[in-house]
Formats: C-alpha cells, sequence, structure tokens
C-alpha cells in the first residue's frame, strides 16, 4: 500500500509498504479522507512540540472498517468511523481520573506514531466512533471540533458569557461557534481580515476585531469595560499567549489552547489582581467526541474546508497550505 511520510522537516516522501495486520483488540480501516491540522503544519516546518522523524502525519480521519472483531459498540465490516486518536494506557493517574487526553503515556496517531497518511490503518476498537450518519467531510472534521469542544468543557462556560477567542484558525473558529452553540457570545479576534470576515459571515461571530487594532481597548468597548470572562488562546503564539489576560475580566478563566514550544512570561501583579484561573486544554475525551458528533450538523462543513486534494497530490499542494495568504481554513486529502 502506498503512504505519505515526513522523513524530517520540509520533505515529504511517497513511499510503498505491506498492508497492517490487526491485532485481536483492533480493526483494519481503509482511510477515506485525511484533514490537514495545525500539528501537521508545524511538523513539516519543524516547530511541532513532542515531535520525531521521521513520521506518518495524519490524526484527523475518515475511515470505513474493513475488518474488525466482537467490540462493546456493535460496530462492523463495512462501517464508517470516526478515530479518537489519542492512544492512552487506561492506568496512570490521569486515565485512572478520566483525562485519558493528558494520558502519562499517550501517544497521539501522526505525532508520537504514525497516523492516517496512508492507505490503511490499524487502530484499537475501544478508539472507534460509529459515524455512518455522517460525509466524510464531516468526519474528518471532528477531531479539530473536539479540540474546541474540550476546551470549552474545561472552561465550564455558562450561557450568556462573553468569551474571546483568539486566532481564528481551524481551531479558533471550532471554539467560537461551540461556544455559541453553549449559548456564549464570542468576540473573535486575529490579524487576518479575511479570517475575521469567516468568522463573521460563515461561522457568526458576534463581533470581530484585528489585532493590530487596539484590541483591549475594542473589548472594553463592546463588553461596556468588563472585559471577556472567558478567554480562549488559539494561536500558539507566544506573544498572544502572553497578551490574553489583558482581555480577561476579573475574576476571569483564561485557556491555553494553542501550543507554544518556548516559555511564556506573564506579568504577575496584573494576573494576580484578576484573581485569574489560568488552564491549559490539551486534546479531547470520547465525550467530546460524541458531542461534536451530536451537534455537527449546525456546523458549516462545506465552507470550512477550503482546498482538497488527492492523496497523489498532497506533496506538491503542501507548502501552500502554510500561508494564510492563499485562503486556506481547512485543506483535506483523498484517497
Amino acid at each position: 500500500m502506498k503512504y505519505i511520510v515526513c522523513e524530517q522537516p520540509g520533505e515529504f516522501i511517497l513511499k510503498e509498504k505491506p498492508s497492517p495486520t490487526r491485532k485481536s483488540n483492533e480493526a483494519l480501516l481503509k482511510v477515506k479522507k485525511v484533514g490537514i491540522c495545525g500539528t501537521d503544519l508545524h511538523a513539516y516546518s519543524g516547530n511541532q512540540a513532542f515531535f520525531k522523524y521521521p513520521r506518518i502525519l495524519g490524526h484527523e480521519l475518515a475511515t470505513e472498517v474493513l475488518e474488525i472483531g466482537e467490540n462493546p459498540r456493535g460496530i462492523k465490516a463495512g462501517d464508517k468511523v470516526v478515530i479518537m486518536p489519542y492512544v492512552s494506557c487506561g492506568t496512570c493517574i490521569a486515565c485512572r481520573n478520566g483525562k485519558t487526553n493528558c494520558c502519562t503515556n499517550i501517544e497521539v496517531l501522526g505525532v508520537h506514531t504514525d497516523g492516517g497518511m496512508q492507505e490503511e490503518i490499524t487502530v484499537r476498537t475501544d478508539l472507534l466512533l460509529p459515524a455512518n450518519q455522517l460525509s466524510h467531510d464531516e468526519m474528518a472534521i471532528v477531531e479539530p471540533l473536539a479540540i474546541g469542544a474540550h476546551a470549552i468543557r474545561r472552561a465550564n462556560l455558562q450561557p450568556d458569557e462573553v468569551v474571546v477567542v483568539v486566532g481564528c484558525g481551524p481551531i479558533g473558529i471550532g471554539i467560537i461557534k461551540l461556544a455559541q452553540i453553549a449559548g456564549a457570545k464570542v468576540i473573535a479576534l486575529d490579524m487576518n481580515d479575511g479570517r475575521l470576515e469567516y468568522a463573521k459571515n460563515e461561522i457568526g461571530a458576534d463581533y470581530t476585531v484585528n489585532v493590530t487594532n487596539n484590541p483591549e481597548q475594542k473589548i472594553s468597548e463592546i463588553t461596556n469595560g468588563d472585559m471577556a470572562t472567558v478567554v480562549f488562546d488559539a494561536t500558539g503564539h507566544k506573544k498572544a499567549l502572553e497578551t490574553g489576560p489583558d482581555y480577561m475580566a476579573h475574576g476571569g478563566r483564561y485557556v491555553l489552547v494553542g501550543l507554544s514550544k518556548g516559555e511564556l512570561v506573564f506579568t504577575h501583579p496584573k494576573i494576580h489582581a484578576k484573581e485569574t484561573t489560568l488552564m491549559c486544554s490539551r486534546n479531547a475525551t470520547l465525550e467530546d467526541f460524541e458531542h461534536v458528533i451530536h451537534v455537527l450538523q449546525k456546523f458549516p462543513t462545506t465552507s470550512f474546508i477550503t482546498h482538497n486534494v488527492p492523496f497523489t497530490e498532497m506533496i506538491t499542494n503542501f507548502d501552500s497550505w502554510t500561508k494564510p495568504e492563499t485562503g486556506v481554513i481547512k485543506a483535506t486529502v483523498d484517497f
């Protein structure tokens, strides 16, 4: 079977190898579509934490079952399944407390272990969710939306709260829409006017603010001086991460969804005065995936996927997906 491997930063190679053989607790799956996410882009550029090369990328997957044994969800050959790509151990302190998303021994497909940029893959059956009601496009965006769903659940977001989402990339867009579904009012921040327009016109953000145009003052005006009770960072950019508390209300929560490789510096008196709750949000759990599948019909999948190519054309197109000026929001690859 064919597969694409990232040998080192900036280098993809198309190769062939035998089809995998499943273990008794695994399913053999045919990959139908792969979503390209920030993790893949950062791995390609050499800026991804927790990463080693060579690696087969891809963890936003739409798949169909080729072979499977008995399993508690009754999945059978021919079914469409979404993969939760976070392979947890089930025994560590995090897993025992239901936080499989930050398992101490976690292996994420396409990051710590090889992912789905290959024609067939084997995955543990407990990581599969039935998805016969979804299209391949919808299946491929469940995982990035689940990242947003987990961040919202971490923040314990309540109806009528005013939130700021910094970054209108795929993860930020998901947070914006899911926060609205939860009943919040959303202020979207980005430096790309095209993405802000998308967040406003297609996703329905209540307000949009360009971060180059005095965002702290704009947010203060929108909130009558209160600021936002929850701020989500979906950029992973050092300066943006360090600036986020400026947009937060006293007594508010700051949720770091984006990941930076380096150190962050906060002015302690500023975050102390607000009694800041600072939290990170990593990956997602089965509960988050199930929630996204349940509400996915409210999400504009068609406009969200802006670029799509066949598997054989992925290598020649990937560079362009790293550049926001190409208008890319979500790119996908068909098999």
